[in-house]
């Protein structure tokens, strides 16, 4: 992931003044989550939307064939093997695309960063690790990638909400390892909470819609 990395861009329709970063799973782009951000802006047209493509690498999981990852998954399992050097590109280029948010002229509090299923993974762990200090964090239907979240957390972001949602009938990363994770995350002192959506599976909902919308609007009013 580098500064040149592509994106899907919805612009603010009034005058821009905050920025939401959404990064997709595995083996999407940022065109799968669009034309929810078209959706949502409706209600926050002050917002620009900003869907970052994942470079394209070879996944263990996926047989070793090359498909849009944010890191190599190797296990999806909670502690198994991590890409570690992989997850720290990803963090550093999501980290960098703040810098650029900020350099443009939106202050960090005014930016929000969020992401489904692997990029929710990558959100929780920059939301630990940032040196930003940002305005919130979505985290849908995900897990905390790292074990030691504890040895690489910074205290910048403590007191900013993160929105944790997660269906409680999901087949891909299973919803109790998403509630271990916000366990995890609680425990190192941030402030997040868990939302759980009855029969959902690894997608989402209207219900889920409405809630991101509504802690748009109060992170990003």
């Amino acid at each position: 992931m580098s500064a040149a990395l592509r994106s899907v861009v919805v612009p603010a329709t009034q005058k821009h003044t905050a920025t939401l970063f959404f990064l997709h799973g595995l083996g999407d782009s940022g065109h799968g989550w669009a034309p929810v951000g078209q959706m949502l802006q409706r209600q926050l047209p002050h917002v620009k939307f900003v869907f970052p493509h994942a470079p394209s690498q070879p996944v263990t999981l996926n047989g070793g064939m090359a498909m849009p990852s944010w890191h190599d998954i190797y296990v999806l399992a909670p502690g198994g093997p991590e890409d570690t050097e992989g997850l720290k590109r990803s963090v550093d280029g999501v980290s960098q695309l703040i810098k650029e948010e900020i350099d443009s002229g939106i202050p960090s509090d005014r930016i929000a960063l969020g992401g489904f299923s692997q990029g929710g993974a990558i959100t929780l762990l920059t939301a630990v690790t940032t040196e930003y200090k940002l305005a919130g964090f979505l985290a849908l239907s995900t897990y905390s990638p790292i074990a030691d979240l504890a040895s690489r957390q910074k205290d910048t972001n403590k007191q900013a909400p993160i929105l944790q949602c997660h269906g409680d009938a999901d087949e891909v990363v299973p919803y109790s390892w998403g509630k271990m994770s916000h366990d995890l995350v609680k425990s190192l002192g941030f402030n997040v909470n868990f939302k759980t959506y009855r029969y959902m599976g690894h997608s989402s909902c209207d219900e889920e819609i409405k809630d991101v919308a509504t802690f748009l609007k109060e992170v990003l009013p």
